[in-house]
């Protein structure tokens, strides 16, 4: 029969889809060394150094950003950004094949970047980070921005501008100022 432990753990996995780090299980008073014997034991899995997760939790369409977002582990958590902004809130048809996760300027990876993740360095202001679905991500406005820079291209980029409209994530002017900022104009000579 589980623990006190496993209490602990289980209480801080259930608000985000069965991941926990070995930092926010510290804060709770549960050692590292108990999570690596659960993890023995089989009663949590180790996804990645520092990220655990309950086998127990159903899979969720939000699994993957999580767990994303948590991969840093003892820094600041990381913020689903770009393409993966995007899908997360079901803006535009993108279907991006690694998870985009924005870390601040001064966080410094000491280990391998798993293959399914990209990872930025950014400062992100507050006001340029929402929680989605409990999962840190970059605002609308922000996602589309950054997906500019990264030269995704005025198709995806003009339906997510339409869907976070109609979705009410941004406003009429919003839009306009955006298509202006970051959609090419017509062409010399044609008409629209």
């Amino acid at each position: 029969m589980p623990g006190r432990e496993y209490d602990k753990v289980l209480d801080l996995a259930a608000d985000q889809f069965g991941y926990v780090t070995t930092a926010q299980a510290r804060a709770r008073g549960v050692k590292s060394d108990t999570l690596r014997k659960m993890a023995e034991r089989g009663t949590l899995e180790r996804v990645s150094w520092g990220v655990y997760r309950l086998p127990t939790f159903p899979s969720s369409l939000y699994a993957e950003y999580m767990e994303a977002s948590l991969w840093p582990a003892g820094g600041a958590p990381g913020v689903i950004s770009h393409e993966s902004a995007l899908t997360v809130r079901g803006l535009s048809d993108i279907n991006p094949s690694a998870v985009h996760i924005t870390v601040p300027m001064d966080f410094r990876i000491r280990r391998g970047v798993p293959a399914h993740l990209v990872v930025h360095h950014a400062e992100l202001s507050d006001d340029e980070v929402a929680v989605f679905e409990g999962i840190p991500t970059t605002t609308v406005r922000r996602t589309i921005e950054d997906c500019h820079r990264a030269h995704l291209g005025p198709a995806l980029l003009r339906q997510a501008l339409d869907d976070a409209q109609r979705e009410g994530h941004l406003n009429p002017n919003e839009v306009t100022e955006l298509k202006r900022q970051i959609l090419p104009g017509p062409k010399q000579g044609t008409s629209q």
